[in-house]
């Protein structure tokens, strides 16, 4: 994502990524990878799971429990969910030109973008 990031805030969209890790790893993970987008925890996967994007494969016991499945949200300003992509299994990811178009897509078709002069 980082290397697309640049083409979706073109679109005016903020990005950020969601985990159930906790801030500090998440901190940690950032500096590492040098991630230039907001990393926000879902600790206790209620964001996830209120979304319907937990990965069920998963059981309580197993240490990924609670994982998202990969895929990208986009939330208007209203808070209205415009797009939700996910794809089963955390080790694969949507592909970012095609995340990217459906994006621009709703973007185009959000009610902000028909208000706009």
């Amino acid at each position: 994502m980082k290397e697309r990031q640049g083409d979706f805030e073109a679109l005016g969209v903020n990005v950020a990524a969601m985990s159930y890790d906790d801030v500090e790893a998440l901190g940690e993970f950032a500096d590492a990878q040098n991630i230039g987008y907001a990393l926000l925890s879902d600790a206790g996967s209620k964001h996830t799971n209120a979304l319907g994007i937990r990965d069920e494969q998963y059981e309580k016991e197993h240490f990924a429990y609670g994982v998202p499945k990969p895929g990208v949200l986009f939330i208007d300003p209203a808070g209205v969910i415009r797009l939700k992509r996910a794809t089963p299994g955390y080790r694969e990811r949507p592909p970012l030109d095609e995340l990217l178009a459906a994006v621009k897509a709703a973007v185009a078709d959000s009610p902000e973008s028909a208000a706009a002069p």
